[in-house]
């Protein structure tokens, strides 16, 4: 049976240039992280792929789950443990053909009907967000809040992991409407200790969770 994190750290080298993704998922795995996303939209694909490599053996090492934001071509060169996918990346049943069932793959939605989509899709849990408002993507849409995550929550049987303005004070909240885990970017790369932001945060998951 596919182990889906409840931790998920995307590692960030666009919002921040303090830390490398390595170093970044050292300190993220040390604070409580299970789940290390790489997230990179530029450089060329030869040093994404020795990032990721380098990522995926300390993941390895600590035996936490490694997977690859988008780039499933990154996710088959350095064997990750699995790939996330958006709406408009690759699609999952052919990703799923390229990986193979053993691999994990996460999808992408906005919204009940794009979760649906992933779940008839095939994926093995779904993203959902952003659930609050954020700055740390790009093509991020407006914020769905709670109410929309417990409606979907309702109708989607895989696991949901919330992203999008997830701090320790609203992960409570998160959990409390019934979602698998959370995922974030700035709440931890651009924190001043990113170690000490993933600890927090994972006891603010652990708390919510006793809590439910």
């Amino acid at each position: 049976m596919k182990h889906i994190g409840r931790l998920h750290i995307l590692t960030d080298t666009q919002l921040q240039k303090r830390f490398s993704h390595s170093e970044l998922t050292e300190m993220a795995i040390a604070g409580g992280a299970d789940t290390i996303q790489f997230r990179q939209k530029h450089g060329s694909t030869r040093e994404l792929i020795d990032t990721a490599m380098e990522m995926k053996e300390l993941c390895a090492r600590a035996g936490m789950t490694f997977i690859v934001n988008d780039r499933i071509d990154i996710a088959i060169a350095c064997d990750a443990d699995g790939v996330h996918l958006g709406q408009d990346d690759f699609p999952i049943p052919l990703a799923r053909k390229l990986l193979g069932d053993e691999k994990i793959i996460g999808g992408s939605a906005g919204n009940v009907e794009e979760a649906l989509k992933c779940m008839a899709e095939g994926a093995d849990y779904i993203g959902f967000g952003p659930v609050f408002p954020t700055q740390s993507k790009d093509d991020a849409g407006p914020a769905t809040g709670i109410e929309a995550m417990r409606n979907l929550l309702r109708v989607v049987s895989l696991p949901v992991i919330a992203i999008g303005g997830v701090d320790p004070g609203n992960v409570a909240a998160i959990i409390d409407a019934g979602a698998h885990g959370i995922a974030v970017i700035s709440a931890v790369c651009c924190s001043e200790d990113p170690e000490a932001a993933a600890r927090i945060l994972k006891e603010a998951l652990d708390h919510g969770s006793k809590a439910c």
